[in-house]
């Protein structure tokens, strides 16, 4: 299973769980399924995940956090993203067409979402040629917004 073509469930992350020898646990549920209730175009490093789930009565530890959405990225569900902070934020991988990447302003922290389905084909001839199997594209283009070009002028 990929995460370009799967809509994530938590009976599908069971499944991929249980053929790794892992198991579903409640904490990872809820991970998942907040992340598949995030608004579009939202991204949550794994401290904004701590505080929204703490305000919502969740008891999961921040290592907890941690080590989940490490795990779920690395699966290919969570799309781990590095856009201009010191630490890295988390979307759900969604299948195509939804798949997008990110251009982000250094002086506004501003992060504009765009689609370009040539990055996508790119990236999979070039891991056809090697023989690898495409998990994940993301293009991040850092630069300077209009608004954050008027402050530095």
């Amino acid at each position: 299973m990929t995460s370009a073509t799967t809509d994530y469930t938590p009976e599908t992350l069971r499944a991929e769980l249980n053929a790794k020898g892992w198991r579903m646990t409640p904490q990872r549920e809820v991970i998942l399924n907040t992340f598949k209730t995030l608004p579009e175009g939202e991204h949550l490093s794994a401290e904004d995940l701590y505080n929204r789930l703490k305000d919502q009565g969740e008891d999961i530890s921040l290592s907890t956090i941690y080590r989940t959405v490490k795990m779920m990225a690395r699966m290919g569900i969570l799309r781990e993203l590095e856009l201009t902070e010191d630490h890295k934020h988390y979307e759900i991988n969604q299948p195509r067409p939804h798949h997008h990447h990110h251009l982000v302003c250094v002086k506004t922290n501003t992060v504009i979402e765009f689609k370009n389905d040539k990055i996508l084909e790119i990236s999979q001839k070039v891991a056809e040629k090697y023989g690898y199997k495409v998990l994940d594209c993301q293009l991040t283009i850092i630069g300077v917004s209009p608004e954050g070009q008027r402050s530095i002028f």
